[in-house]
């Protein structure tokens, strides 16, 4: 794999997550399994060659999870970039599993999210897991009315970093309640919700990562399985000369500081065009038009 001195993911700076300086444009590993993020993909080998185009774009930090697939995910990106080096980071979330048919299965008991670190340790060929992040039981839209505890999942996590097999704790999916309750028994560096150019319910908490100096990670960037659909946004978009995608991604760079991407893809040109808005800057106008939304 080829380095360059400036490469265009890290065009839109870098962001201090616990000890380590990960470029705020990012790639999430999900598009990789097959269909409905499960069973193997249509190319596998096209798979490989997203992943090392990631990388040589400057990209290193890659978000995954061993349901994805299950486990083809992770069994691709160790065969892409195994051995990782100091130049590729692996975040991870654990707390739901696969059922045979691809359905979404709880499994946030302290055994299971054991289990669950050995499994993706195993898979990426990892000694440590730079980042774990726990995955509420919540759902996106009901995740600010939950008041579950979530204090033996996180005192099980905290346990295995005591034990050096994860480097950093993180939480996906999470209330303010929550965060403040995680804590309350190990350190922070990293909080995956869901917000957007089109979807901000989740504002509170990333104001208040931003204040502590965390990492907030949105996910879905571009709409998920929905694609963001905007007048407002196709317009600003045409007037900038750049593709949409380019342009809400950008928005939220430009939204905290604290924010960092993870937009996934299957494809290298897609890649290529969502690494692209790390280069592109807003200016007021655009930003207050696509404020509004």
């Amino acid at each position: 794999m080829t380095t360059t001195t400036n490469p265009p993911a890290a065009q839109a700076g870098s962001y201090r997550v616990g000890d380590l300086d990960l470029n705020r444009i990012g790639y999430g590993a999900m598009q990789l399994a097959g269909p409905g993020v499960f069973g193997p993909p249509r190319d596998r080998a096209t798979a490989i060659e997203v992943l090392r185009t990631a990388v040589d774009l400057g990209v290193n930090h890659i978000d995954t999870a061993d349901a994805y697939g299950p486990y083809i995910t992770n069994e691709i990106i160790r065969e892409a970039l195994s051995p990782y080096g100091d130049h590729v980071h692996i975040v991870t979330k654990v707390g739901v599993v696969r059922d045979e048919r691809g359905g979404w299965l709880p499994a946030n008991s302290p055994q299971s999210l054991r289990e669950q670190v050995h499994d993706n340790l195993r898979r990426l060929g990892l000694d440590v897991l730079d980042v774990v992040n726990l995955r509420t039981l919540a759902g996106i839209d009901d995740r600010a009315t939950v008041s579950d505890t979530l204090t033996p999942q996180f005192e099980a996590l905290a346990e295995l970093q005591q034990q050096g097999l994860i480097r950093h704790l993180g939480l996906s999916t999470v209330s303010l309640d929550q965060l403040a309750e995680a804590q309350q028994i190990a350190p922070l560096v990293y909080v995956q919700d869901f917000y957007n150019i089109a979807n901000r319910a989740d504002a509170a908490v990333l104001a208040a990562t931003a204040e502590q100096h965390i990492a907030y990670v949105p996910y879905f960037p571009l709409g998920g399985f929905s694609p963001l659909q905007s007048d407002v946004l196709e317009s600003v978009a045409k007037r900038l000369g750049a593709t949409q995608t380019a342009v809400a991604l950008s928005w939220l760079l430009q939204r905290s500081p604290n924010i960092m991407l993870i937009p996934g893809t299957s494809s290298n040109v897609h890649l290529r065009e969502n690494i692209g808005g790390a280069a592109l800057t807003l200016p007021a106008d655009a930003v207050a038009e696509l404020d509004a939304i």
